[in-house]
């Protein structure tokens, strides 16, 4: 397509040649996200759930077992917990596959959101588990403990889930930097949070099993507290992206959109994200004797230098004579 044919599209019917004065334009940017990228991300997240929620599994299934020979609470509020990771990571596949999906009629902005509607959810199953947990708790405290069966075979088993949960740490979160994922971010937090509650577990079996009877319940206790912190964690990550909040603030953005030779002043400015994608919004004040070539290169220019410094996915750039 030619500049001229290019600029009537952009103007309207207002503008109709190079050659005429400057009036108010809206510059869309040019630029949008790959959806090859996209699909990459998407493939590589879900190849990391997957190896995820295989661990996931034989987590949980060694830590019921556990909890049935020991007779312990919060053994099985672990295993809980470690359930709750395996049913997060099935949700997640599903999720990351939606969200990866390219902008379309219903969802001009994408739909990267979704992958944040799935952290939430991990945050809602973190607030069911501490209920139960609690609840078994209190009931013990009041009721009196049972006697736990401690074995030898018990501790080395979670400790070896233990080992397991740090290891699945380490990748997800080294995973969820590299490829930008909240879904995975919030997933890594959680099973952090599985690590402190096996350490727990483990000193409570040990006290219980040297005839402490209300260590057990105890821990379950604190085991609550620490999966309530990491529900918190996750909605102070993903609510901002659902309620808009800025991903840079206007300052920032007006001191690279006005570095631009021919831009006078930027205002008017507003940005967001939706999962790992950024948009911003601004008005440019130019000279009001530039021709519409002129200001196009000119917004051009704020979009190349906003996408690049900032790493935006899109601008739109309203350009005003002065």
């Amino acid at each position: 397509m030619s500049r001229k044919s290019r600029v009537k599209r952009l103007t309207g019917s207002r503008l109709v040649t190079p050659d005429s004065r400057l009036s108010t334009l809206d510059f869309p940017s040019c630029t949008m996200p790959s959806v090859a990228n996209s699909r990459d991300k998407s493939s590589g997240v879900r190849r990391v759930l997957s190896g995820i929620l295989a661990a996931n599994i034989v987590v949980v299934v060694v830590k019921f077992w556990v909890g049935l020979d020991t007779n312990s609470l919060a053994v099985f509020g672990d295993a809980l917990q470690s359930s709750v990771d395996a049913v997060n990571n099935l949700f997640g596949l599903a999720v990351v596959r939606l969200a990866a999906k390219a902008p379309d009629e219903d969802h001009p902005y994408g739909h990267g959101k979704f992958e944040t509607l799935g952290a939430l959810l991990i945050a809602l199953l973190l607030a069911l588990s501490i209920f139960e947990l609690v609840r078994g708790a209190i009931a013990r405290l009041l009721m009196g403990a049972p006697p736990l069966n401690v074995s030898s075979l018990a501790l080395a088993l979670l400790v070896f889930t233990l080992a397991v949960n740090v290891a699945v740490v380490w990748f997800e979160t080294r995973a969820g930097r590299r490829l930008q994922s909240d879904l995975l971010l919030a997933d890594a937090l959680h099973t952090r949070t599985d690590v402190f509650i096996t350490l727990g577990v483990l000193t409570g079996l040990a006290l219980a099993g040297a005839g402490l009877a209300w260590a057990d319940p105890v821990l379950a206790l604190i085991v609550a507290a620490l999966v309530g912190r990491a529900g918190y964690q996750i909605l102070r990550r993903s609510i901002p992206s659902l309620v808009d909040e800025r991903a840079f603030d206007q300052a920032t953005i007006q001191r690279e959109a006005e570095g631009v030779n021919g831009v006078v002043s930027a205002y008017s400015i507003r940005s967001r994200r939706a999962g790992d994608r950024r948009f911003a919004e601004l008005t440019i004040a130019v000279d009001g004797q530039s021709n519409v070539t002129s200001a196009h290169q000119i917004a051009d220019q704020v979009e190349d230098r906003l996408r690049d410094s900032l790493e935006l996915d899109q601008v739109t750039v309203h350009v005003e004579p002065c």
